[in-house]
């Protein structure tokens, strides 16, 4: 049934608040495989950027949302992430989150929104946007356009490359940060959901090639990334290693993307950052 665009994009912003602490900080940058300690010893503590993509998101849909959306059918296929300001490593947080783009494809709709984080003093530190596409949601009419595409070198071998190993448990840290899907931990779950055992998080793969770009790009600060999108196209099963590769596109940007090694399996694609 085709979803109701006009009334989504009345809808006003949806706002959500966070109470969030240094130990979960740390629990975020195990989950996404960190080791480095900066990043998990209180002493000294940094906040990885894209732990910004996880915070104080409110549900945009409910079970009887009466959008004609079927939840069973949505999928989430891009995330973005901007850095404005310093990341605080604990604190309240709070999130805004509209509907910025809806488009038409015919059979299903994308629908683009993004999400304005704030601190506890007022500060807007980081902009999270996600796409999801609504699998039999298209063929309102009109809508709006839809993003341009960034080209990809693939015909030129990358210029950096970085190998992150997953640990067998990734799956089960990294629900600990809030995504409780079963999908990720019972196998019994994967399978009805079409897979031979628990997939990773893919926020926890876009996590890990963040980790890959400050390491290659910033040193290992994370106050280097300026902003970070890409889309998610095949899911990690938690043990495998991830590659990311990263081509350099001048002005202080990037084009990357993250394939699984041994299956080569592209992962993440259309993969663009910013460097401070």
């Amino acid at each position: 049934m085709p979803l109701d665009y006009h009334r989504l994009k009345s809808l006003p912003p949806a706002r959500a608040e966070q109470a969030w602490t240094a130990q979960q900080t740390i629990l975020y940058a195990l989950g996404v495989g960190a080791m480095e300690l900066p990043f998990v010893y209180e002493k000294d503590l940094r906040a990885l950027p894209t732990m910004c993509a996880i915070l104080a998101a409110p549900p945009l849909f409910t079970k009887d949302n009466g959008f004609g959306l079927d939840l069973r059918r949505i999928l989430h296929i891009e995330q973005s992430l901007e850095i404005h300001a310093p990341i605080p490593v604990a604190g309240n947080f709070t999130g805004e989150s509209r509907f910025d783009r809806i488009v038409d494809k015919g059979e299903n709709a994308i629908i683009h929104t993004s999400r304005r984080i704030f601190d506890e003093e007022g500060t807007h530190f980081a902009t999270a946007g996600v796409a999801i596409m609504a699998r039999g949601g298209g063929g309102f009419g009109g809508g709006d356009p839809a993003p341009p595409v960034r080209p990809f070198p693939l015909d030129a071998p990358p210029d950096l490359t970085v190998r992150l190993p997953t640990a067998a448990n990734q799956a089960m840290l990294y629900r600990l940060s809030g995504d409780r899907n079963p999908l990720h931990i019972d196998p019994a779950m994967a399978r009805v959901g079409g897979f031979e055992r628990p997939i990773l998080h893919g926020m926890c793969s876009y996590g890990i090639a963040g980790r890959a770009l400050i390491a290659a790009l910033c040193g290992n600060d994370p106050a280097g990334l300026k902003s970070m999108q890409c889309r998610f196209s095949a899911p990690v099963f938690p043990g495998e290693t991830i590659r990311t590769e990263i081509w350099r596109a001048g002005g202080g940007s990037v084009r990357f993307r993250a394939v699984v090694e041994g299956r080569e399996v592209a992962v993440l694609t259309q993969g663009f950052a910013q460097l401070h």
